[in-house]
């Protein structure tokens, strides 16, 4: 049974981008490239929507030679819409026009090969809400954007608890946190629950 991964990359105050930053927020720091690098040889299938596909099939066509967009290029990803018409431009990569949280919970049963997501904050917290995610990722940079930064990640996320599983540090810069997230019915202990009572779909439930 396939794994699913949700992965961001955020500022310390949880942008996914600022205005007039530069990509990464100018710190693609070396041990956090090769991280980049190694994991993309582990055969997985990248998840997104359709505002993302649109941006990074973009960025594939004008750069098709750059190592990180030849990269995903090659990788299989999934698709999911319902205003994208198949056949995508962008090889490798299938349109599911359907349920995006059912459509996933299939792949994760007939498929052994990771699922992890790109961007694609929408998607994310469908699955999240749902507790299809097993793992949730975030690569944290030292940065705070409050005059300009854009995208939001967490807003209009449901509560959910965090048992942090792995974490490392990149250049003595960036910081990768990954925990299995629960999804919460509200906050731990309300109504004489406590944090078990109250975490109904643990990542990779049904």
């Amino acid at each position: 049974m396939a794994s699913l991964t949700v992965d961001f990359i955020t500022s310390l105050d949880g942008y996914g981008a600022a205005e007039g930053w530069p990509g990464f927020w100018g710190m693609e720091v070396p041990e956090y490239l090769a991280w980049i690098a190694k994991n993309a040889e582990h055969g997985h299938v990248v998840l997104m929507g359709a505002r993302t596909y649109r941006l990074m099939s973009g960025f594939a066509a004008e750069a098709p030679d750059d190592p990180g967009t030849a990269e995903l290029t090659a990788t299989p990803k999934v698709v999911f819409s319902s205003t994208l018409e198949a056949p995508l431009s962008w090889d490798n990569t299938e349109l599911v026009a359907g349920d995006a949280v059912a459509a996933v919970q299939d792949m994760k049963r007939r498929d052994s090969r990771p699922l992890r997501t790109v961007g694609s904050l929408s998607l994310c917290r469908s699955l999240l809400e749902a507790g299809v995610v097993d793992r949730f990722r975030v690569v944290v940079f030292p940065v705070i954007t409050g005059a300009t930064g854009r995208e939001r990640i967490f807003d209009a996320y449901p509560d959910i608890a965090l048992d942090l599983v792995d974490s490392r540090t990149f250049d003595g810069r960036l910081q990768l946190l990954e925990y299995v997230p629960t999804v919460l019915e509200g906050p731990p202990g309300a109504g004489g629950r406590d944090t078990a009572d109250a975490g109904l779909r643990r990542g990779g439930a049904r």
